[in-house]
């Protein structure tokens, strides 16, 4: 069920860490594998062992933003997943398990485990990529060192994702790794009990969402994003919005654009918006018809489009749904 690998996707500021999906860099991510790990590098998570496992699986406790949407008789659910984790969590507690166990499909942004939708994770065509400016490669190579990441491995990548991908490795010196990320525990799960499992989004989508199709905005995104993994910010908006997934404070999610100094400027809101408020109507379309076409469905999508008025919630239940939030203990 776990497959424990070095990467992912944060991006703009390390907003997009949780509002834009996992698999976007994800098959670009998989090389840092071939890194070294001396002491002085960030941990990576390991295969557990058995003994591992078994003791994780006795932890297992509920975590997330769980809600019950039911229409036609039937009732399917959405949960407000994470893009990274730790052995702890890949475990679904009673709720969240029951819930899975009472539907037959489940939908993610992207299905991280199909390969031929990893396939499909490249900048679009028509994006400029960018010729970065001797400092600002100078700064990123540093991040690459800090994070132990062969500089050939990281100039085989887009500059955006260059950038991206270093945010999320250094997650794990919190101890967040993408390999417990709940698109590979709830795909697991899914694939285990013979389940469906689908996806919401394209990932021609994903990555247009993403790369800047203009040269010198791809640029101002590198430097931003690497302007934040210096400064540590970065790494302390993913560990409070991971502490605030795993209590299920709806609130202190909700507030992110309060707390995490990346939404200054008209540009970073409209960027915000992109990222997550304009794909929530796509993503309540896909579950809508899902559960139409008579499935019961788990819908697994990062918490930040559970929040605000174009929340995925309220766009269910102006499309005819009964919607009850299930406290998770």
């Amino acid at each position: 069920m776990i497959q424990p690998a070095a990467a992912a996707a944060p991006a703009w500021h390390a907003t997009a860490f949780y509002t834009w999906a996992l698999g976007a860099a994800l098959c670009l991510c998989l090389l840092t594998a071939q890194a070294q790990t001396p002491p002085n590098c960030p941990p990576q998570a390991q295969a557990p062992t058995a003994a591992q496992m078994q003791a994780a699986a006795g932890r297992a406790r509920d975590r997330g933003l769980l809600w019950r949407i039911t229409r036609d008789g039937r009732s399917s659910y959405l949960y407000g997943s994470i893009h990274l984790g730790k052995l702890d969590w890949a475990f679904p507690g009673p709720q969240v398990r029951a819930a899975l166990m009472a539907t037959d499909t489940v939908a993610l942004e992207i299905d991280v485990g199909d390969p031929q939708m990893l396939a499909r994770l490249k900048p679009p065509g028509d994006s400029a990529v960018p010729t970065l400016a001797p400092a600002l490669r100078e700064r990123l190579w540093r991040q690459s060192d800090a994070a132990c990441l062969p500089r050939e491995v990281l100039a085989a990548l887009h500059p955006v994702m260059q950038a991206v991908t270093l945010t999320v490795l250094a997650a794990r010196w919190q101890g967040l790794d993408v390999g417990y990320a709940q698109e590979f525990v709830l795909g697991g799960f899914a694939r285990a009990g013979q389940r469906r499992v689908v996806s919401l989004e394209s990932p021609e989508l994903q990555m247009a969402t993403l790369i800047p199709r203009d040269a010198a905005a791809a640029e101002r995104m590198v430097e931003q994003i690497v302007a934040q993994l210096e400064q540590g910010k970065a790494q302390r908006v993913m560990t409070r919005l991971a502490d605030a997934w795993e209590r299920g404070d709806l609130d202190e999610i909700g507030n992110y654009e309060g707390w995490c100094d990346c939404v200054a400027t008209e540009d970073d809101r409209a960027q915000m918006k992109r990222l997550n408020d304009n794909r929530n109507p796509t993503l309540a379309d896909g579950i809508d018809a899902l559960h139409r076409d008579g499935k019961k469905v788990f819908a697994a999508v990062g918490s930040l489009h559970m929040t605000g008025p174009k929340g995925l919630p309220l766009l269910m239940q102006q499309r005819g749904f009964t919607v009850e939030r299930v406290a998770l203990r």
